[in-house]
């Protein structure tokens, strides 16, 4: 299919290779590297020259040619198979991620791309400043400008791969496919991100007006489940049964009160049978078979042992009676026989035990001990311990959560307004650029008037607040001489022209009053009519100053005024081309129409010219003059075309000494900015 596409380029390129040669050449050189067309073509014509054959070199020339156009197609080919390769890796990169409309037959491979990039840089919560409408087939511009737009996003996203406009415009798919890769990279993350975020949202909204039937049936049988538990609760918990008499002597050892304080709520605690048996089956498994005679001895003991602690346990309950709201098992006759038993006797039992009970802890046996005595109160005294360890830990845990909940508080407080610092920085930064570009007198005129402004408002607070005061006075003194003059005072009752004087001084007093009143509001009238037209006066200041543009709004202006004279230069080169083209193509139809008109009027006149010998040699004069006059024109046409040449030689060299000029311009403007940016602002 190459050797084809070569051979037919060849044809209508290169009209003068002759096609054998083409077709040897191009079969010499498909069956080598690209990189080897050339040498393999020349080592071929060197051996026809050492073999006596004429090699000429127009013919060296088209070998050359035929290399040329063979390795530009094969690298054509190559190059445009790894980028529909790297195109399909991309398609199938944003299908993966998401992006179902990559699969559309009828979209462009351009639309596919851009659109694939713009919903990843929107799934990653970046703006993007693209067209909502969907615009299909657009123009270069259109295209480039787009680009431009999704290129400009990338650094914000911190992009670790370069990508230019042109490139996308270009579907350069090599260089688009790690950026592609990195945004679908980016935006699986983002996704992943704010998955848990919105499906909790989802949840507390869709609970918010919605229940599920186990919700429902949940709270059905909530209040159902909670009184059970109460009631479980009051039935199971603890009940007293006995209570110790009063006139009982006092326990003195802790484990006879602990005792006491379990046999008051039903319990009874001592050897027990099952411990009983575990240990004499743990002893026969640790003991040899020839000490098992010691092992009944220390049974026996332990009977001894349970014998008396039953005995105790017996001498604590003649102490107790029956509590009157318990439901307890023994009835009063036992009641009475277990306070008629002989006190005697159980104390001498009790005085027994004790004396028992030291002698065994001076041998300091543990086996006869009572290892089951001692393992309780260990256990008791653990149990203290993880009861006060467990309390400390809940009490530290609560203000753990408490100092956590502040800590929060304070943090997201502390964050707030380091965000309103930064916010009011931001604004003072602007503020001072703004006052750096604005007018100096300008400003200096507007702090005057914001002076004047807080001056003003300040003496009318305080006029307001002497009014107030004198106000108070006034009706202090008013309420004064009211009761001077009010009735049932006999005592301090004033004779008819002392209280006709103090009235008339009362009224001139109120009359002055009055007029100074009326003075002191009109001249607040006045002092806010000022203060009216200051504002005004400083509200048009405002305007004007807003009026004048800052240099970021002429940045912004000169880079679109360039755009617009791009485009405008764009579209008035495109305008220019086209009606040269028109104009060229129509000198073409001029001349070929002269031209058929010309060979028309010679095959109508040659049978007529060579019918005689006159005639003919007429024609041939004609022919003659027709010739010189198509020599003359084309002598014309070549000076018109030299004369083009040099203008555009002379627009060029001008060109060239703008660009110049330019570039010394560029140069000097970054020279001014460094050195003023040595001065300081």
């Amino acid at each position: 299919m190459l050797e084809n596409r070569v051979v037919n380029v060849l044809k209508s390129s290169f009209p003068w290779i002759p096609s054998a040669a083409a077709e040897q050449s191009i079969h010499l050189c498909m069956s080598s590297p690209p990189s080897m067309m050339i040498n393999s073509l020349l080592s071929r014509d060197l051996v026809l020259s050492d073999s006596g054959s004429t090699v000429s070199p127009r013919y060296c020339m088209n070998t050359v040619i035929i290399a040329n156009i063979i390795c530009s197609l094969a690298v054509e080919t190559r190059e445009d198979e790894e980028q529909n390769v790297k195109l399909t890796e991309i398609l199938e990169l944003l299908v993966a991620a998401g992006y179902f409309r990559a699969r559309i037959k009828g979209l462009s491979p351009f639309d596919k791309v851009v659109g694939g990039m713009t919903w990843c840089i929107t799934t990653c919560n970046f703006d993007v400043d693209v067209d909502l409408l969907f615009q299909e087939n657009s123009t270069i511009g259109q295209k480039i400008a787009l680009s431009e737009k999704i290129v400009s996003v990338l650094p914000r996203m911190k992009c670790p791969h370069q990508l230019e406009p042109h490139q996308i415009q270009g579907m350069d798919f090599i260089h688009i496919f790690p950026v592609v890769q990195w945004l679908v990279k980016r935006a699986i993350e983002t996704k992943e991100e704010m998955g848990d975020y919105i499906r909790s949202y989802s949840i507390s909204q869709f609970q918010k007006t919605y229940s599920l039937p186990e919700d429902d049936d949940f709270i059905k049988r909530k209040e159902k489940a909670i009184r059970t538990v109460v009631d479980l609760s009051d039935a199971y918990k603890p009940r007293r049964k006995y209570k110790r008499q009063q006139g009982a002597e006092e326990l003195l050892d802790e484990e006879s009160r602990i005792h006491a304080t379990l046999l008051e709520y039903g319990r009874r605690y001592g050897f027990s049978r099952q411990s009983k048996t575990e240990k004499a089956e743990d002893k026969k498994a640790a003991l040899p078979t020839g000490l098992l005679t010691a092992g009944k001895a220390d049974a026996h003991e332990e009977d001894e042992l349970q014998a008396a602690e039953e005995q105790r346990i017996q001498s604590l309950m003649t102490k107790m009676t029956a509590m009157a709201h318990t439901e307890s098992r023994l009835t009063a006759s036992s009641v009475g026989q277990i306070v008629g038993l002989c006190s005697a006797e159980i104390k001498q039992i009790v005085s027994e035990y004790a004396e028992k009970q030291s002698e065994l802890s001076a041998e300091e046996s543990p086996e006869k001990l009572g290892i089951s005595q001692l393992h309780r109160r260990k256990v008791i005294s653990l149990n203290k311990q993880i009861l006060q360890k467990t309390k400390r830990l809940e009490e530290l845990q609560a203000s753990h959560t408490d100092l956590q909940a502040k800590y929060e508080g304070k943090k997201k407080t502390l964050t707030e307004l380091k965000g309103h610092s930064e916010k009011l920085d931001k604004e003072q930064t602007a503020l001072e650029k703004i006052e750096a570009k604005a007018d100096p007198s300008i400003l200096q005129n507007l702090r005057a008037l914001v002076a004047m402004n807080e001056n003003l408002k300040s003496q009318e607070q305080e006029f307001k607040a002497h009014c107030r005061e004198e106000m108070a006075r006034l009706q202090q003194e008013i309420e004064s001489l009211k009761a001077e003059r009010a009735p049932g005072r006999d005592e301090k009752t004033l004779s008819g022209g002392e209280s006709h004087g103090a009235l008339t001084s009362a009224m001139m007093h109120n009359e002055d009053l009055d007029r100074r009143y009326n003075m002191e509001k009109e001249k607040l009238y006045k002092i806010r009519l000022l203060q009216a037209r200051r504002n005004r006066e400083i509200a048009i200041l405002h305007r004007k100053i807003d009026e004048v543009p800052s240099r970021a709004e002429l940045i912004q202006y000169q880079k679109r005024f360039i755009e617009l004279y791009r485009q405008i230069s764009a579209v008035h080169k495109e305008t220019k081309q086209f009606f040269t083209l028109y104009n060229t193509l129509d000198d073409k139809k001029v001349y070929l129409e002269k031209e058929i008109s010309l060979l028309n009027s010679i095959h109508e006149n040659f049978s007529q010219a060579m019918a005689s010998s006159a005639s003919r040699d007429q024609f041939l004069r004609q022919m003659e003059q027709i010739v010189e006059g198509i020599k003359q024109s084309r002598m014309k046409m070549e000076k018109k075309k030299q004369e083009n040449k040099m203008r555009r030689d002379q627009l060029n060299d001008q060109y060239l000494e703008l660009l110049e000029k330019q570039r010394l311009y560029f140069k000097t403007v970054k020279e001014f900015k460094e050195v003023r940016g040595g001065w300081g602002p």
